[in-house]
């Protein structure tokens, strides 16, 4: 499989190492930066260039997954979640790491390299690269829901509106 990573200067160290475990399990490693220590390095160039590396490899029919670390991973989540068909997550446990294959069929996941141990991280990496998506009926319905707002903006019925049949863009504090 093939594994987009990327970093700031928070996660680096992580991600060398990362770099090295995943090869050795037999993965194609894509490393879209930094490339040297800079204290005041900026996360979204590097993360959403991973983001658009996994997206083009899943295009192509390449078997891809992304990886994405920070302080926190917060704002690597958010960058890399600004590309079109992606779908990141945080995680922070063996738990999360599953659920985020399991349920959201993720294809990146953001990683707070101040949050946990090396060992910890390899943890949940592996956990999340062998996971397969569930294909269940009720996460496919909402993973397509997502990927129709993301096309199009389009929602399904607000159900306030549905049942009043009033408009719920304005509160009437007065109204109840």
């Amino acid at each position: 499989m093939r594994i987009h990573i990327a970093t700031d200067h928070a996660g680096m160290e992580f991600s060398t190492q990362l770099q090295h475990h995943l090869a050795e399990q037999g993965h194609d490693v894509v490393d879209h930066g930094p490339i040297e220590y800079d204290p005041v390095d900026d996360y979204p160039s590097f993360c959403i260039r991973a983001a658009l590396g996994v997206v083009a490899d899943q295009s192509a029919g390449v078997e891809a997954l992304g990886i994405v670390f920070g302080g926190s991973g917060n704002g690597e989540q958010i960058a890399a979640n600004k590309v079109r068909g992606i779908r990141a997550a945080l995680v922070w446990s063996i738990a999360t790491a599953e659920l985020a294959r399991e349920h959201n069929d993720a294809n990146v996941i953001a990683i707070g390299a101040r949050q946990h141990t090396f060992s910890e991280v390899v943890t949940f990496i592996d956990r999340f690269i062998e996971t397969p998506f569930s294909n269940e009926e009720r996460h496919v319905r909402r993973i397509g829901q997502i990927a129709a707002y993301e096309a199009d903006g389009s929602l399904l019925p607000d159900p306030r509106d549905v049942a009043s049949g009033a408009s719920t863009d304005s509160f009437d504090p007065e109204a109840g």
